[in-house]
């Protein structure tokens, strides 16, 4: 809100500011600048008088020129708005002082300039002098002053000059009739002005302007040789440049150029080229030279330009060993459409003979010759600045090389520069794969230079699963060239996504490229490989356990495949288990299944597995008693059926005992005979062990054991 100091302030100044654009008397002119000037038309007679002043466009001025002598004021002209008026012979007096002044006038008022008070002899003014004679090989010019023809002495000469090229005058008072310019630039053209003044008098005008080319000698110097190997730095794909010479190093007229090419097996190839040549192997501008010839194999060259009187200096180059070089240096850049500015740090390990360095910038896309520049810095400096005309949205490569004083060229770094960056294009390819429960791959070709339009500082994926879910992720971009690959994770199975794609530069985001995928629904493998294994291995354990008890008991374990067992002899088929008694006595008897065996047969024998953790070397010695007192381990059998040929249900010891004889030696033979059961009734165990065969031996219970059950 304004305050009342504010209003008051405000107030005065709308009072005020009408007055200050207010029409009113125009300003006083300058005092007049008067002369006599001499010559064929003017005889040296009428004052010509010129004067200043400030015009102003809306009102219109008048003018009027006044003079008078000392005591008295003798007349006036007036000229209307013209700055300029003349004084005729008969309105003043000759050599007398003169007062000369100027009055402007509106319909505002009038103002008077100074007055400039002079003698009517002294303003005479003779006309320009006329250069005569010049020297070429001296760079020397004459003149002839009007002085004598107006009967007047001459006075001082004044001599200015310049170069063709230059746009200022450079002047010094000289002699009254020559002047000789001391060391001139070979073959350049100097332009000269000469004026004079007569005693008494004013100074003339310049002459007009005479020119003069100095003589030629033989170029100096030497040439500025790079080549432009475009974004590579292979040297099969390099152009040899060199920058023409300034006049004041030509010398003359640069008539060719030879080069001199040094391939890798040794050998050297001398090429001439004219500048006549039209369009040859050698194409040259006014800022440039290129050599089109092919450098594959060339290890170095070197230049030389040459006129009518010598050729310069070579100068050598060694081309690029074939080859990626890293990035050591980071360049900072500021760009715009007419100044690349470039500033770096010192090398981390500097050279003790680095000569210089050299810094280029190339058009991304570009033919050979075309958008490419270069330029030498001092080994001291760090900044260096490159002058053209820079396109909008337009890549350019800037790189930055050492040069030794042995010649040899070290690229440091490149990096990519815009002089005004837009919005990129969209990529050119975009595809999503490796598509699975939860998450997927994404894969994008990058933008070319061409259609970045800017230098992109990262990959914006948006991925969308519907109405207001939206998960945005940036990928980093660290090479502009490289593809792309970004994977998603923690998405839901079965659901239909879609993904957009863009890239961002400094001036926004570009084009999307979009891709819609669905993900596979969830199959619990892992849950599965996970359980199944812990199941079995709980299974594993309990049958080992149970199998352990069965052991425990004497019993045999029915859960165990017979291929677990090693085939022995059964005992059951022996016929003094015939007359044994059935019975069931163990609790664990349910195991066991009567077999029927209706024709058991002698020289026939089942065959039955013994467990493999039960399996000793045949060589251990395990005496009959051992066997009879050792515990049955209960899951060395099979379920067997113990029935006989009644088919009864009691269970016999024997299944529920299954002796360790099977430590020993299978046999291949059985005896069983009424001897053989005659001799049973003999209770010793003496006979017993003389009168039983080796089978009964193995597995045949004693008699003690059959009088127990």
């Amino acid at each position: 809100m304004a305050t009342f100091r504010t209003w008051w302030r405000l107030s005065i100044l709308l009072v005020t500011l009408p007055n200050c654009f207010a029409p009113g008397p125009p300003a006083a002119p300058s005092p007049p600048d008067c002369s006599i000037p001499c010559g064929e038309t003017n005889n040296c007679e009428d004052i010509h008088c010129s004067w200043d002043a400030r015009l102003d466009p809306q009102i219109t001025t008048n003018y009027s020129l006044h003079w008078g002598t000392a005591n008295r004021e003798e007349g006036h002209v007036i000229n209307g708005p013209s700055l300029f008026g003349i004084i005729q012979r008969e309105h003043f007096p000759s050599h007398e002082e003169l007062r000369v002044w100027v009055q402007a006038k509106n319909q505002h008022g009038s103002a008077k300039s100074l007055e400039a008070v002079f003698n009517t002899a002294d303003i005479r003014k003779p006309p320009p002098p006329k250069v005569t004679l010049s020297h070429k090989e001296s760079l020397e010019i004459d003149w002839i002053s009007t002085c004598d023809e107006l009967q007047l002495s001459l006075g001082s000469c004044y001599v200015r000059h310049r170069t063709e090229a230059d746009q200022d005058w450079l002047e010094e008072e000289v002699g009254s009739h020559g002047y000789t310019f001391d060391s001139p630039q070979p073959n350049t053209v100097y332009e000269f002005q000469v004026r004079c003044s007569c005693v008494p008098g004013l100074l003339s005008d310049w002459s007009a302007t005479h020119r003069i080319r100095s003589t030629e000698t033989a170029p100096v110097g030497e040439l500025d040789v790079w080549r432009d190997c475009g974004i590579s730095q292979a040297s099969s794909d390099c152009v040899l440049s060199w920058k023409t010479l300034p006049i004041s190093q030509a010398c003359g007229l640069i008539l060719g150029y030879e080069v001199r090419l040094s391939y890798n097996n040794g050998t050297a190839v001398l090429v001439n080229m004219s500048t006549a040549e039209p369009r040859g192997r050698l194409l040259c501008d006014e800022m440039q030279c290129h050599f089109t010839f092919s450098l594959k194999d060339v290890s170095s060259v070197s230049v030389s330009a040459y006129n009518a009187h010598g050729a310069t200096v070579p100068s050598y180059l060694p081309m690029p060993i074939p080859g990626k070089e890293k990035d050591e240096q980071a360049l900072h850049l500021v760009m715009n459409e007419e100044n690349l500015n470039v500033s770096w740090d010192l090398p981390s390990q500097l050279l003790d003979n680095l000569k210089e360095y050299v810094l280029q910038y190339k058009q991304a896309g570009s033919p050979p010759c075309q958008g490419f520049d270069w330029v030498k810095v001092n080994k001291s400096q760090t900044t260096g600045i490159l002058k053209g005309q820079y396109t909008k949205y337009t890549p350019y490569q800037v790189s930055l090389f050492t040069v030794s004083h042995s010649n040899k060229v070290h690229h440091l770094s490149s990096v990519i520069g815009y002089s005004l960056q837009g919005t990129p294009s969209s990529v050119p390819s975009f595809k999503v794969f490796s598509i699975a429960a939860t998450h997927v791959c994404l894969f994008w070709e990058s933008i070319p230079l061409s259609k970045q339009n800017g230098l992109i500082l990262y990959y914006q994926v948006v991925v969308d699963s519907g109405v207001n879910r939206q998960k945005v992720y940036n990928v980093n971009a660290s090479s502009q060239h490289e593809n792309k690959t970004f994977k998603l994770l923690h998405l839901s199975p079965g659901q239909e996504y879609e993904v957009r794609l863009r890239a961002v530069t400094a001036a926004g985001p570009g084009a999307n490229a979009t891709a819609k995928f669905k993900t596979k629904h969830h199959e619990d493998f892992a849950l599965l490989i996970a359980v199944v294994p812990a199941i079995l291995f709980v299974v594993v354990i309990c049958v080992l356990a149970f199998c352990s008890a069965c052991r425990g008991e004497n019993k045999a374990c029915p859960l165990v495949p017979p291929f677990f067992y090693d085939k022995v002899p059964d005992a059951r088929n022996s016929q003094i288990f015939r007359h044994m008694t059935h019975q069931t006595i163990d609790s664990l008897a349910w195991i066991c299944i009567p077999v029927y065996e209706p024709h058991p047969k002698i020289s026939l024998l089942e065959v039955v597995e013994i467990q493999p953790w039960a399996f000793k070397s045949s060589l251990e010695e395990t005496t009959d008693t051992d066997r009879l007192t050792r515990p049955v381990v209960g899951d060395g059998c099979l379920q067997m059926d113990c029935q006989d040929d009644q088919r009864e249900e009691a269970v016999t010891e024997e299944c529920h005992r299954t002796d360790h004889r099977y430590r020993r030696e299978e046999y291949s033979k059985m005896v069983d005979s009424d001897e053989e059961r005659d001799r049973e009734d003999c209770w010793s165990s003496t006979e017993e062990e003389q009168l039983t065969s080796g089978y009964e031996k193995h597995f045949m219970p004693t008699a003690f054991e059959i009088l127990e059950v």
